[in-house]
């Protein structure tokens, strides 16, 4: 039988990016991940970004995204998207004009809808994972 995954511990006090302090004696309880990023399993899943698009909301390629698809889309949302059979990550917006998906990177182009074109929303973003390159 395997042994059990040991949930880590989530300190009590948060870490200041300045002068460090001791932290042994500051932990709280678990930290379960799942409990945390994911509010409804059945309509959530991950996605890795792939790109630089939406390097400015601090999404960065590699990232790991938590997708909730049962939430209501709202103007600002970042969504995952489908145009063309090909998905992508953007902000949705909808106002007067009608509805775009705009980038966070001023490089990259506003994507425009008509009443014509099909804009296929898959969920939206709420979190988003980074892992961070260990040396040795």
């Amino acid at each position: 039988m395997p042994e059990p995954i040991e949930t880590p511990p989530l300190m009590a006090t948060p870490a200041a990016c300045g002068f460090p302090s001791p932290a042994e004696q500051y932990v709280d309880s678990p930290l379960d991940l799942n409990e945390l990023l994911v509010k409804k399993p059945a309509a959530t899943y991950f996605v890795r970004a792939a790109g630089d698009s939406m390097t400015g909301a601090g999404i960065a390629p590699g990232d790991i995204l938590v997708v909730d698809r049962s939430l209501d889309v709202f103007d600002g949302a970042i969504v995952i998207a489908c145009i063309d059979n090909e998905f992508t990550v953007k902000y949705f917006r909808k106002d007067a004009d009608g509805v775009r998906l705009e980038p966070a990177n001023p490089a990259y182009p506003v994507i425009r809808f008509s009443g014509e074109e099909e804009l296929r929303l898959f969920g939206i973003v709420t979190a988003c994972i980074r892992q961070f390159q260990r040396h040795g």
